[in-house]
C-alpha cells in the first residue's frame, strides 16, 4: 500500500508474478545461450578444431572479466546507484553484443577460407595475436594460449562481454525480485524465476544439435545464431519490465537510483559478516560443481553411455521428433509447476501425474532417439516441480541451512555415480539409460535445493541498501569458480586421455572426482553454516514470513 492507501502494482499479486514472469523469460533466454555450445563440444572438435583444452577455455571465458577486471563488483555499484530497470536494460543489451560477437566467431564468415584455401585476414590476425598476454600469462589465468583456434579466441572474447552481461542480469534479477516480493512470497518467487530460466539449459540441449544439424547438413553456427534470436528476446522482456518498474516507483513515490547512494565504506558492512562469507564459500563451491559440468556432461554421456542412433528415414531420426519431444518437454514442466498453485487436492494430484506419464514418456523418446543431448536435457525438469515446492517451504517453515547441506550431499552421490557407476553399464543400452536419467534428476533436484534456500539467505546477512552489491560480491567469488573449473576440467581430461583421443572416448573418471570433491568441501562449509546460524541467531533456519 501506499501512503494514501491506495494499492500499487506491487500489491497486486498477478502484476507481482507479471513482473517476475518478464525477469525469469529474460534469464531463460540467457541460460540457453550460455550453454548453447555444450551439447556439440564433439562437432566443435570436428568441424573448427577445438579439443577439451579450447573448448574449456572458451568457455571459462564467460566470467573472465567478471573476475580479473572486477566487472561484477562495478554492476553491484552501477545497481545500488542506477536502479533495477536501468541496469536490467544494460545487461540485456551488453549480453546481446556479446552475443553477436560469438556467433560471428563461430560463423563461416570469419573463417572463410577461398577456393585456394586461404583465410580471413581477420582469422589470420587472430591466429597470429593474442598469443601472449602480459602478465595475465605469468599468473597463469590468461584467456588464450599459444596454438588456440582463431575461432576459439574470437569467440571467447564474445563471451566475455557477454557473461558481463549474464551477471549483471543476475545479480539486477535477484534484486528486482526483492523489490516486488519482500515480504511476500520471496523464496517461492526465487525459486519460481530459476525453475523457468533452468528450462533454458534443457531447451539448449535439445536445440542446439537440432539447428547444428538441420536439413543433413553440419552448421554450428547455426546453433549460436538461434541463442542471438533469444537474446534479442531477453532484451525485449528487460524492455518491458523497464516501464512496469517505473510505474511502480511513481506509485510508491519512491527513487530507487537517489535513496541511500552506494558508498564504498558499505562494503566494510557486508565483508565483516561472517554469515556472508560462508554463504560466498558454498556459492563458489557449490556451482563450480554444477555449471562447468554442464558444459562437459553431454559429452561425459557421449563417452560413458551405449547409444543406438535411431536408424536413417524412422521417425525417431527424423527433424519432427525434436520438435515432439519438446512438447512433451513443456507439458512435463507445465504442469508439474502449476501443481504447486493448485488450491484443488484433486486437481493437484492430476496434475503430477500427467506431469510423471509425460515424464516416462519423455525419457523413452530420448532412449529411443539414443543421444546424449537428448537424456541429458532432462536436468531441469525435476527442479521445476520441486524448486516452487522449496521456495515455499522456506518461505513459511525455513530450514534454508539444512536444504544447503541436503543439497551438497545429493551433489556428491551423483558426481561419484557418474564417475563409477555409469561406466559399468557400458555395453548395456538399457540400463545404462536408467542409471544416467536417475543420476540427472536427482541432481536436478540438488539444484533446486541449494539456490532456492541460498539466494533469499542474502537479504538476512546484509542491510538493504546493499543487496545489490552484495549480490554482485558472491556472483564474483562464484564466478571465479566458474571460470577456472571448465579451463581444469579440459586440463584433466587432456592429461588423463592419450592426444588424439576421439572426442566421445574420452575417459570422465578424475575429472568427475574433482568435481565430487567440490561437494565435499561445500556440504563441510554448509554444516558449518547450520552452527554458526544457531550461535548467531542469523535467522536462515527461520521462515521469511513471519505470522
Amino acid at each position: 500500500m501506499t501512503q494514501t492507501g491506495i494499492k500499487t502494482l506491487r500489491d497486486s499479486a498477478a502484476m507481482r508474478w507479471i513482473a517476475l514472469l518478464l525477469l525469469a523469460l529474460a534469464m531463460f533466454c540467457s541460460y540457453v545461450f550460455m550453454d548453447i555450445l555444450s551439447p556439440i563440444k564433439d562437432l566443435m572438435q570436428t568441424e573448427r578444431g577445438w579439443d577439451s583444452l579450447a573448448f574449456g577455455t572458451m568457455q571459462g571465458s564467460e566470467v573472465f572479466l567478471n573476475v580479473f577486471v572486477f566487472f561484477l563488483i562495478f554492476a553491484g555499484i552501477i545497481l545500488d546507484k542506477m536502479g533495477v530497470r536501468f541496469t536490467a536494460v544494460l545487461s540485456g543489451s551488453v549480453m546481446l553484443v556479446g552475443g553477436l560477437i560469438k556467433y560471428f566467431a563461430i560463423s563461416e564468415s570469419f573463417v572463410g577460407v577461398d577456393e585456394l584455401g586461404n583465410h580471413t585476414a581477420l582469422y589470420n590476425w587472430f591466429t597470429n595475436n593474442l598469443n601472449y598476454i602480459p602478465l595475465f600469462d605469468e599468473l597463469g589465468v590468461a584467456p588464450f594460449y599459444r596454438g588456440m583456434p582463431a575461432s576459439a579466441k574470437l569467440a571467447a572474447c564474445g563471451f566475455m562481454i557477454f557473461g558481463c552481461g549474464c551477471e549483471m542480469a543476475g545479480i539486477t534479477v535477484s534484486r528486482g525480485i526483492v523489490k516486488w516480493f519482500k515480504g511476500r512470497e520471496t523464496a517461492l518467487a526465487m525459486g519460481s524465476e530459476m525453475a523457468l530460466a533452468r528450462l533454458g539449459v534443457a531447451t539448449c540441449m535439445i536445440f542446439s544439435p537440432y539447428f547444428a544439424k538441420l536439413g543433413g547438413s553440419i552448421d554450428v553456427s547455426r546453433s549460436v545464431a538461434f541463442g542471438v534470436v533469444l537474446l534479442c528476446i531477453a532484451l525485449i522482456m528487460f524492455i518491458v519490465y523497464f516501464f512496469m518498474d517505473k510505474k511502480l516507483d511513481s506509485q510508491t513515490g519512491e527513487a530507487e537510483e537517489k535513496d541511500d547512494p552506494f558508498k564504498l565504506k558499505d562494503l566494510g558492512k557486508i565483508f565483516s559478516s561472517l554469515g556472508f562469507w560462508l554463504v560466498a564459500l558454498l556459492c563458489v563451491l557449490y556451482y563450480s560443481a554444477i555449471f562447468p559440468f554442464q558444459k562437459y556432461a553431454v559429452n561425459m554421456l557421449q563417452c560413458n553411455l551405449t547409444l543406438n542412433p535411431a536408424a536413417e528415414g524412422t521417425f525417431w531420426a527424423g527433424e519432427s521428433v525434436t520438435i515432439v519431444q519438446y512438447i512433451i518437454m513443456l507439458v512435463v514442466a507445465v504442469c508439474a509447476f502449476a501443481s504447486n498453485f493448485s488450491k484443488k487436492q484433486g486437481m493437484k494430484v492430476g496434475l503430477m501425474a500427467l506431469a510423471v506419464v509425460a515424464l516416462v514418456v519423455y525419457c523413452y523418446m530420448g532412449y529411443m532417439r539414443g543421444t546424449a543431448e537428448t537424456i541429458f536435457a532432462v536436468f531441469p525438469l525435476l527442479a521445476v516441480a520441486i524448486t516452487p515446492i522449496l521456495g515455499n517451504y522456506v518461505d513459511h517453515k525455513g530450514k534454508a541451512a539444512t536444504m544447503l547441506l541436503l543439497g551438497s550431499a545429493l551433489l556428491i552421490v551423483c558426481h561419484l555415480t557418474f564417475a563409477f557407476v555409469l561406466p559399468q553399464f557400458k555395453g548395456n543400452a538399457v540400463g545404462g539409460a536408467v542409471v544416467a536419467y536417475v543420476t540427472i534428476l536427482v541432481l536436478g533436484a540438488s539444484f533446486s535445493l541449494v539456490p532456492a534456500a541460498l539466494w533469499p539467505s542474502v537479504p538476512k546477512l546484509v542491510d538493504e541498501k546493499i543487496i545489490g552489491s552484495a549480490y554482485a560480491l558472491i556472483f564474483w567469488i562464484q564466478n571465479i569458480g566458474l571460470w577456472l573449473f571448465p579451463l581444469l576440467i579440459g586440463k584433466v581430461l587432456n592429461s588423463t586421455n592419450p592426444e588424439g583421443t576421439p572426442a566421445t572416448e574420452l575417459d570422465y573418471t578424475w575429472a568427475l572426482v574433482m568435481l565430487a570433491a567440490l561437494g565435499v568441501a561445500a556440504g563441510l562449509i554448509a554444516l558449518y553454516l547450520r552452527v554458526v546460524d544457531k550461535k548467531k541467531h542469523l535467522g536462515l533456519e527461520e521462515p521469511n514470513i513471519k505470522d
